[in-house]
């Protein structure tokens, strides 16, 4: 017996989100036996950009039950089921959320239809629901509310199981009732982590670098790392046990030391770094406008890590001489300054190639002529 679910919430916080809509169908591998959809009064803010996405605004709620008015019920039409969900880790995530605030241990078995998706059509080009139920010609309405996306994954659903000939993979995909969610280890892991731009680490119980990464919401990445449901990740989580990070304040930093730390560490996760010979690059983009590199020394200034500070990167005849910070006060026009107070690149050309990808798409705050 399964349960396919979807929920909306408020967006917001790592673990302080709360559920606005929710859909369940009961579902025993032919027909529907059960459904239970409702809006649910979150008694907080719903995010604005969860607002537009949704289509449910506060007023909408404002009548609605509240969680511990509509818990007996989700308990009754999902016992004895395996809660299947697209995404499954944050569903059951969020409803276990809801019911530890009520006092109560909801545990059942899932099953995430990425996952098994991911086993059963590995050729797609996406497996994000939106995407994979328009490649297989399944008819979808009210995308981004509950019973719309609970539908989809339904009618998903029954294709996977019919590809499932052995039923072997749809064993294998189930997790067991404590492996849904995060530990509170890797909870506290997560927490630990700002929601700011920077490179973030990840140390196995030896203390061993296994893998870095940066993104502009650190706290989000890891939490990702941690959450998904491809083979990767499930290693990586395994062996995690210390993060520690670096705050940028500028999204160029972040991508310029995370490409000088794989360079120096390859950690066992990441992928190894690939050496595409490229044509020579003789100008950059800054903000639209082309900059020639021959011949001569810029100084490219973007956000600081805190107010007050600046981060830079020296450009010098095509190569990426040195990276880092100065405090706006700073003389930081000439060269031998410059040499002091920025750490030195040694994979120059790599960095230069990330930073011309870069300026090809962002903008930055200025580039300065030394």
């Amino acid at each position: 017996m399964y349960a396919i679910l979807d929920i909306e919430t408020t967006g917001g916080k790592y673990n302080e989100e709360a559920i606005t809509e929710i859909a369940i169908h009961r579902f025993d591998g032919d027909q529907v036996v059960d459904t239970f959809i409702s809006l649910i009064n979150p008694e907080r803010e719903i995010q604005p950009y969860v607002q537009k996405l949704t289509g449910i605004y506060p007023k909408m709620v404002r009548t609605a039950p509240k969680f511990y008015q509509v818990a007996k019920r989700i308990v009754e039409i999902t016992e004895g089921t395996v809660l299947v969900a697209h995404n499954a880790m944050f569903d059951y995530r969020i409803l276990r959320t809801e019911f530890r605030r009520l006092g109560f241990d909801f545990q059942r078995q899932t099953l995430c239809t990425v996952a098994l998706s991911q086993q059963l059509i590995p050729e797609a080009e996406s497996h994000s629901l939106g995407k994979l139920v328009r490649s297989l010609g399944i008819p979808v309405s009210d995308r981004h509310r509950a019973n719309g996306d609970a539908l989809a994954t339904l009618k998903l659903f029954q294709v996977l199981m019919n590809r499932d000939i052995k039923k072997g993979i749809l064993r294998e995909v189930i997790r067991a009732e404590e492996h849904g969610e995060l530990s509170s280890r890797q909870l506290k892991l997560v927490a630990s982590v700002p929601r700011d731009i920077g490179v973030y680490y990840l140390f196995n119980k030896e203390g061993a670098l296994i893998y870095l990464g940066n993104s502009r919401n650190m706290q989000a990445a890891v939490n990702a790392h941690f959450t998904g449901e491809h083979q990767p990740g499930l290693s990586l989580r395994k062996e995690t046990r210390e993060v520690q990070f670096e705050r940028t304040g500028s999204e160029l930093m972040a991508l310029l030391k995370t490409h000088m730390e794989l360079v120096t560490n390859q950690p066992v996760h990441n992928q190894p770094l690939r050496s595409a010979v490229k044509p020579e690059r003789n100008q950059i983009q800054v903000n639209g406008t082309p900059m020639s590199l021959e011949g001569r020394q810029l100084l490219l200034v973007d956000k600081g890590r805190k107010n007050g500070e600046r981060s830079a990167i020296w450009l010098q005849d095509k190569e990426v001489k040195g990276i880092g910070y100065y405090e706006l006060n700073h003389q930081i026009n000439n060269i031998h300054i410059l040499e002091n107070l920025l750490t030195p690149v040694s994979d120059s050309t790599g960095a230069l190639d990330v930073v011309i990808d870069f300026l090809n798409k962002k903008p930055i705050l200025k580039a300065i002529e030394l």
